[in-house]
């Protein structure tokens, strides 16, 4: 979805049993080795929620649900913007089926040791607090 020339992309803050999802990049390179929160862009005519639903589909192989907005947006440079949701995963098992090459549930003490993506890194604040608190988790 565009809108003022800004393309939105879409970051899961996926929370369970106090614990949140970290995947590593394997593409593109300069990117590749760097830790995020799974999701993509919107398509047109799709809302954020379905989007993160698709995306969680495509890269992880689960069937989730965006629970709630995490407040802010972060710039990706280029005309993109990042807006990131908490959610749950309803079915499956999460596995790096694409852009990445490793997952891990990370526990809010232990977020830090991994090196996120910079636009990440104050949603991934905001959501592993979230997950210390035991809210959103399933």
């Amino acid at each position: 979805m565009t809108t003022h020339d800004v393309t939105v992309v879409v970051g899961a803050a996926v929370i369970d049993r106090g614990r949140l999802l970290a995947a590593r990049r394997s593409a593109p390179p300069e990117l590749a080795g760097r830790w995020e929160l799974p999701g993509g862009k919107l398509e047109p005519g799709e809302t954020a929620p379905q989007a993160l639903t698709r995306e969680l589909h495509e890269e992880l192989g689960v069937e989730a649900e965006a629970l709630e907005r995490v407040p802010g947006e972060w710039p990706l440079g280029r005309g993109y913007v990042l807006q990131v949701w908490t959610a749950r995963i309803l079915s499956g098992e999460p596995r790096p089926l694409q852009d990445h090459d490793e997952l891990r549930w990370l526990t809010a003490d232990r977020v830090e040791e991994v090196d996120w993506l910079d636009q990440d890194r104050p949603a991934v604040a905001w959501a592993a607090a979230r997950a210390a608190e035991g809210s959103a988790s399933a």
